[in-house]
């Protein structure tokens, strides 16, 4: 099942459909593997030419200390050239390729489970359901490549909805059935389509994007898969299905304990072919955080 998980893995569970994951799926999953050649699925980490919503800010890269710094290195009695060079890393953890932790979004003052939304607090973060919770993943991973199947030539246009029977059309044309305990992969384009736009300064950046509705986020859940990914900023279409914000956040997150992974690049999974894998996520782990980076890798 489950568009609704709560208590499935019982009242205290923190890890929704990751509990799915035994050693026997993943070992299962492992022969996926085909061509062992490996894909990264993360997109750089940068303050420019990256897709940003303003209110989270751009990533910065700060130097912490280079070359010019050598005569600290005085005080360890270095004088033959030998030196360091280090850094310092600030951005909002929704932001360039990352995993949603469960306690990211809540719906009707309420968490996956029926954890109150108060266990979320500005000074200590999430008590509950917080990223740290997740630990690594690996299974096996579907790539649902919906603008080749959708027949579109780049990238679906802006606000095209994919409903289930849309993704359960393209498994089949594929020979990639999901099954119980998969990771959902959906290309959309969209992450081209911005690329494509990017190099034109004066082109604006269209809030819009294709996702998936209300429909495909409950057929995912009905397949027991243990998490979803996709290429653009939110998974879901955007305007908002039935204009209820964060709708398929609150079906998949909230409801199902299914995990979001957002802004990932396929572009070379999809120009290979490549719609089967074997896939490892390995968010940071921090303490009570509501998502953190991640480069996910699928082994082909």
């Amino acid at each position: 099942m489950a568009e609704n998980n709560w208590g499935r893995w019982g009242d205290d569970d923190e890890r929704g459909a990751l509990n799915l994951l035994t050693p026997e799926v993943v070992k299962e999953a492992s022969a996926s593997i085909t061509t062992g050649k490996v894909y990264p699925l993360g997109i750089p980490i940068q303050s420019q030419g990256v897709p940003i919503m303003d209110y989270r800010g751009t990533p910065m890269r700060l130097t912490l200390q280079n070359a010019s710094d050598e005569g600290i290195y005085a005080a360890y009695g270095c004088h033959d050239g030998t030196g360091a060079h280090e850094d310092v890393l600030v951005f909002a953890s929704h932001t360039t390729s990352h995993m949603d932790a469960l306690c990211h979004v809540y719906g009707q003052d309420q968490h996956y489970n029926g954890f109150s939304k108060e266990a979320m607090k500005t000074h200590t973060g999430a008590s509950r359901l917080g990223i740290e919770k997740v630990g690594a993943i690996a299974g096996r991973a579907v790539l649902l490549d919906m603008v080749a199947h959708m027949g579109a030539d780049n990238w679906l246009e802006a606000g095209t909805p994919i409903s289930g029977a849309d993704m359960a059309a393209c498994a089949e044309a594929q020979g990639t059935p999901v099954r119980a305990g998969d990771i959902v992969l959906i290309r959309t384009g969209y992450l081209d389509m911005w690329w494509s736009i990017e190099a034109d300064p004066t082109a604006e950046q269209p809030f819009a994007q294709p996702g998936i509705n209300n429909d495909g986020a409950r057929w995912l859940a009905e397949r027991d898969v243990v998490a979803v990914g996709s290429d653009n900023a939110a998974i879901e279409v955007i305007p908002f299905d039935e204009n209820d914000f964060l709708t398929v956040h609150k079906i998949l997150l909230v409801g199902a304990g299914i995990y979001m992974l957002e802004f990932l690049s396929f572009s070379e999974m999809a120009a290979d072919g490549c719609h089967e894998g074997f896939m490892t996520v390995s968010p940071l782990n921090v303490t009570g955080a509501t998502g953190s980076p991640i480069n996910p890798v699928v082994i082909g």
